[in-house]
């Protein structure tokens, strides 16, 4: 089995968006994802001007045509738009999983004491 340049770089690319997304969260991650959007946005413009760039880019790489490339691409931001949306649904569910924990403690109020005796029973006979 012969690798080919784009099998490695695509691969290559999969892993680190597949660890960055999972263990990095927070503004700067946030970040890059926005500047990942602009970059993405950028190009697809640049490609709708100068559709013959993805021939380009797939002979640089080893791919046979340019809608090959572009289904390479389309696969790798379709994975991150995947783990990001997991990610951040898993992290909805904590943080609504915490707050109805917060909200049934709240709602249950204070912890009844325990009266001093034993409870006292009434006579059936008192009242008559």
């Amino acid at each position: 089995m012969k690798i080919v340049l784009i099998q490695l770089v695509l691969i290559v690319v999969v892993v680190i968006t597949a660890v960055r997304l999972l263990r990095d969260r927070g503004a700067r991650t946030q970040a890059v994802r926005r500047l990942g959007l602009l970059l993405f946005a950028a190009f697809a413009v640049w490609s709708i001007l100068f559709p013959t760039i993805w021939n380009h880019i797939a002979r640089l790489v080893g791919v046979g045509r340019g809608t090959d490339m572009v289904l390479y691409a389309l696969v790798v931001a379709f994975l991150s738009f995947t783990l990001t949306t997991y990610v951040r649904f898993r992290e909805l569910e904590t943080r609504y999983t915490k707050l109805a924990r917060r909200l049934a403690l709240d709602e249950a109020g204070p912890p009844q004491l325990a009266q001093a005796g034993p409870p006292q029973q009434e006579s059936p006979h008192a009242g008559s």
